[in-house]
């Protein structure tokens, strides 16, 4: 049995590699969670940005420098 668990974890890991993220790059942010955009979200851009990240808060949460209709947000994102 570790030996199948072992074989799947090679596997998963071969394939879903961590994106390589530095301060400075230029990020997009999703759009799908925030409810506070007027209009139809259809109609609604996926995505906003892009946005320079300020800091690393971990392998997969960044903070932005956010602008625009999205300053009001909380600046980190996981």
């Amino acid at each position: 049995m570790q030996d199948s668990f072992k074989y799947e974890k090679e596997r998963l890991d071969k394939s879903h590699k961590l994106p390589d993220l530095n301060i400075g790059d230029l990020v997009l942010v999703s759009t799908l969670n925030f409810n506070n955009i007027k209009g139809p979200k259809k109609l609604e851009d996926s995505f906003a940005g892009p946005f320079m990240m300020k800091a690393l808060h971990g392998p997969n949460s960044v903070q932005l420098e956010l602008t625009g209709e999205l300053m009001n947000k909380h600046p980190a994102f996981p």
